[in-house]
């Protein structure tokens, strides 16, 4: 037999890796494995992700089940779980998609090994992304460090061709018999239901078209809130970008930033090592004020958009994209705490959570990134807020004792600040 293991595609359509292996002569095992060595390192018992995770393979097995097959799941590490599978059955080869996080090229490595060792050949297939790494590149062969050039490139490649559904219906037949088994519950891989609600997959047509037009007005609440289902595969990267072509240029674009970011850490994988893209920015003083960070955790800065979208963050698991630069560099430049502590709070917090675009999302804001804000471009989060939330709206919404005595006044002068963080960047910058 052959085994497909579901990773970031937790769906049974359109799925690259599972449409090879079905179409392959033997029938297929479908497997997935909460991965410890992940699981581990959260910190949420009742973490939103976990729960997403294991309401959609439920989903999936219910699927499954009406085609006289199970999903296998297994808790552990990737090398134990293949072990076993290996050991209970005769394998042939593994199929999967492939991820180019530092992480998952480490444990796709070492499961391969196991493999081979077996004699079991190991398969990935590009699904999570239109281009991958080595498609977009320049006329030297180099890759792009900058947008705008990569972005035209990469629309004038863009073909149906790449839109297309992979037929995955036609070849269900191919699954693997055996009864069906319920997936594990959450409180035996050490977890708990979160109260967090995940946003639809399904949205209409008129949430692309208003884009442009609301995107950049948190009070809006008008973006898709896409990001869970692209992260976790719930849905097509090729389904979403065919629809965007049509619909919206702009919510294209945003796409095409994800696929930008995606190339980045793959060909410049210190930025995955905790390393500034911008090397010199490693050299910057930064206060590792854990007062200070705190009261940004916690929407306490005394700075209205900036404690809204925290709060925004902190309740709902998403942050609009706009008021993210303005938190992201707040933190960075107004408070000069290191990027990296925003960087992880994000990835523990957002349901999107990708890290890619986090890390490409955090360096843009501070300045150390490719294609990145200049440092000297400093948000002033008031000036900030006239622009696109001038009647209040959103910060009135998660910061309802603003006109209050209650709320606090500012962590720091945002004069004073913006002096410090030209400072202390231009000695680090400038030497």
């Amino acid at each position: 037999m052959n085994v497909f293991w579901f990773r970031r595609d937790l769906r049974l359509h359109d799925n690259a890796g599972l449409y090879q292996a079905l179409k392959d002569a033997e029938p297929v095992l479908p497997v997935f494995i909460f991965d410890t060595n992940i699981l581990d390192e959260l910190e949420d018992e009742d973490d939103a992700r976990v729960h997403f995770i294991h309401d959609t393979l439920a989903e999936m097995n219910e699927l499954l089940a009406k085609r006289g097959s199970s999903l296998h799941v297994y808790h552990g590490t990737p090398e134990k779980a293949f072990t076993d599978i290996t050991e209970r059955f005769t394998v042939n080869k593994v199929f999967t998609n492939s991820d180019a996080e530092l992480y998952a090229l480490e444990r796709d490595k070492a499961v391969m090994e196991l493999l081979a060792k077996k004699g079991i050949a190991f398969q990935a297939w590009k699904d999570q992304v239109i281009f991958g790494k080595d498609e977009i590149l320049k006329e030297d062969g180099e890759p792009y460090v900058i947008y705008t050039p990569y972005s035209k490139k990469w629309k004038s490649k863009l073909t149906d061709f790449y839109t297309k559904a992979y037929p995955v219906e036609k070849y269900f037949a191919n699954f693997f018999k055996s009864p069906s088994k319920p997936v594990p519950s959450l409180e035996s891989i050490g977890f708990k239901k979160s109260s967090v609600q995940i946003p639809p997959k399904d949205i209409p047509d008129t949430v692309f078209r208003e884009y442009e037009q609301h995107r950049d007005f948190p009070g809006d609440d008008a973006t898709s809130r896409l990001g869970i289902h692209l992260r976790f595969g719930t849905i097509s990267i090729r389904e979403l970008v065919a629809r965007a072509k049509d619909l919206s240029q702009v919510y294209l674009n945003e796409l095409i930033w994800r696929e930008f970011y995606q190339m980045i850490l793959a060909h410049f994988p210190h930025v995955g090592r905790g390393e500034a893209f911008k090397k010199e920015y490693d050299a910057i003083q930064w206060r590792y004020d854990e007062k200070e960070f705190k009261l940004w955790c916690e929407g306490r800065t005394g700075y209205p958009l900036v404690d809204a979208g925290m709060r925004q963050l902190n309740e709902t698991g998403f942050m609009h994209n706009r008021v993210r630069m303005v938190t992201a560099s707040f933190l960075a430049k107004h408070l000069l705490v290191d990027w990296r502590w925003g960087e992880a709070y994000f990835a523990r917090k957002l349901l999107d959570f990708d890290f890619a675009n986090n890390n490409g999302g955090w360096q843009w804001s501070v300045g150390c990134g490719c294609d990145a804000a200049p440092y000297f471009r400093i948000f002033n989060p008031s000036m900030q807020t006239e622009k696109f939330d001038a009647k209040l709206k959103y910060i009135r919404r998660w910061v309802p004792e603003l006109e209050t005595f209650e709320y606090p006044s500012p962590v720091v002068d945002h004069t004073f600040a913006r002096k410090r963080c030209l400072e202390v960047y231009g000695k680090a910058l400038n030497k």
